[in-house]
């Protein structure tokens, strides 16, 4: 994602605020469980070349956006609910072949069977099933047979993990980010895609480490990550909200894991 201090609300309340707002106004602008680095390989499995048409679900602030455009797709369609963010959107990807349209993942309006390559980053955890299956046969709807889906997410990393510990960890996300999450294992994340009629093509995971400093310099650069510190150390509010949000991680990093899927509509 994209600098965001100028870009969010400053009348929203801090303390309220999901995670994800909170980061981005301090700079953050890698807002993906698994990184900058889970987000490439999955742009890589999505094998998107000059002759797709390319749909993003969700694009937020633009980061992914940023590098799929460098690989000039035909065309770059992004789907995305917030006003605001649709329309600064709008003033960095302005393009002919380059379209923000405001809408809802779940019913994006768009033609049957018009995508090659479709894709949404950190959204389909913040659903509760109905929606994630919703969202998917969206994805299903709108690609052209043979087409590609990816996904980048929060994963529980045991299939057997038993339904109190899920329970206790959607329950301490809820209170850290401020955002009811739902992480699946890959079991689930699975079946939903072929529920929808997908075939997986390649699954790749990344330690959910969104908050460590190794990562963050990794994916922000040394001065970024310098700066995002500084805003942090100067923002009381902002500091106590990162740190509950990273708490949350922490205290169950042995479950979780940030995942990618890519899959093919058969």
């Amino acid at each position: 994602m994209q600098n965001s201090n100028l870009d969010v609300d400053t009348k929203t309340d801090i303390t309220i605020a999901p995670g994800h707002w909170v980061l981005a106004r301090m700079g953050k602008r890698v807002l993906r469980p698994g990184g900058k680095e889970l987000t490439k390989k999955m742009i890589d499995n999505l094998n998107i070349t000059k002759d797709d048409e390319v749909v993003e679900f969700a694009p937020g602030m633009g980061f992914t956006a940023e590098i799929v455009n460098k690989k000039n797709p035909k065309t770059y369609t992004a789907v995305e609910l917030n006003d605001e963010a649709a329309n600064r959107l709008k003033n960095i990807f302005d393009k002919e072949n380059q379209k923000i349209i405001i809408g809802n993942a779940m019913d994006t309006k768009l033609p049957d069977a018009s995508a090659d390559k479709v894709y949404g980053e950190a959204m389909l955890t913040m659903q509760n099933d109905k929606q994630k299956m919703q969202i998917i046969n969206e994805a299903y709807r709108i690609l052209k047979k043979g087409g590609r889906y990816g996904v980048h997410e929060i994963s529980l990393k045991s299939d057997k993990i038993s339904p109190e510990i899920k329970l206790g960890i959607q329950k301490d996300l809820a209170h850290g980010i401020k955002v009811n999450a739902r992480p699946l294992t890959t079991k689930e994340w699975t079946e939903l895609f072929e529920k929808a009629g997908f075939k997986l093509v390649k699954v790749a995971y990344n330690p959910m480490h969104l908050l460590e400093p190794g990562r963050i310099i990794n994916d922000e650069g040394l001065f970024r990550a310098l700066k995002i510190g500084f805003n942090t150390l100067t923002h009381a509010k902002a500091r106590k909200r990162i740190k509950e949000v990273r708490a949350s991680f922490v205290k169950n990093e042995k479950h979780m894991q940030a995942i990618s899927i890519v899959a093919e509509k058969l």
